[in-house]
């Protein structure tokens, strides 16, 4: 899964709202949170998923994540969908990380129960080192994954740094630091990550599929099946030495 865009783009297919269970995440009245377009023509595998909170800057909460387990869910099972593109509906901001005014207001089980499905959800979309970070500028250490992901991307010492000072990154220093990948000038309409992951997509979408990948990799496999250096390769681990290997 990953994220994506480009100059005039077709739009043949409306934004679909994903139906949740009720929670008082947000005073917007059934405006649903987590939208899901299927781009077509020359776009067809990309999928797109919508972030549309904007009274609270995108913030994590109960709906939202909800919102956002579900359509990843689905979309989990659906093996037309080749790149996944996150997006913001919020012009100006991507996500503020969790909602800690909703948390104020749960229990401490609430708040375990939510944190682990925050945490689930941080493993899906490879995000937690970031939400970690916006999070510490809030005064509170990371507890979506970010004290575990963040270390093993930018090492003990730093990540160490970061969480404890909360300091805030520019789009510069986080590309600096490994953070992400790519940074753009932003333009006049407020969507040049957009357009930068879009054209990211596209780039991907004509690669190898996974259904094709796997069929590869099990030729590869079967050639490897009848070989001496397999078994003595298994031998070797059960044996707990080295292996003889002879390229047969």
């Amino acid at each position: 899964m990953l994220r994506a865009l480009t100059g005039a783009l077709r739009l043949p297919r409306p934004w679909r709202p994903l139906q949740t269970r009720s929670c008082a995440s947000d005073g917007a009245a059934g405006d649903p949170e987590i939208q899901v377009r299927v781009l077509a023509g020359p776009d067809q595998g990309i999928t797109e998923i919508l972030m549309n909170r904007p009274s609270a800057r995108n913030a994590l909460g109960n709906v939202l994540v909800s919102e956002l387990l579900e359509a990843l869910a689905r979309l989990r099972e659906d093996q037309q969908v080749r790149v996944l593109l996150f997006r913001s509906g919020v012009k100006g901001v991507f996500c503020a990380g969790a909602d800690l005014k909703e948390r104020e207001q749960m229990s401490e089980a609430e708040v375990g129960i939510f944190v682990q499905r925050l945490r689930g959800l941080m493993n899906e979309i490879a995000s937690s080192a970031v939400m970690g970070l916006i999070e510490t500028t809030r005064g509170l250490l990371p507890g979506a994954g970010g004290t575990q992901r963040l270390p093993r991307c930018l090492g003990v010492a730093l990540a160490k740094e970061l969480i404890f000072t909360g300091r805030r990154l520019s789009g510069a220093q986080a590309q600096a630091l490994g953070l992400v990948n790519h940074t753009v000038p932003q333009n006049e309409e407020g969507n040049a990550a957009y357009h930068r992951a879009r054209a990211l997509a596209q780039e991907i979408l004509p690669q190898v599929d996974i259904a094709s990948g796997m069929a590869i990799e099990g030729i590869c496999y079967a050639q490897n099946i009848p070989t001496q250096d397999r078994l003595e390769g298994m031998a070797a681990f059960r044996e707990k030495r080295p292996p003889r290997f002879v390229g047969k």
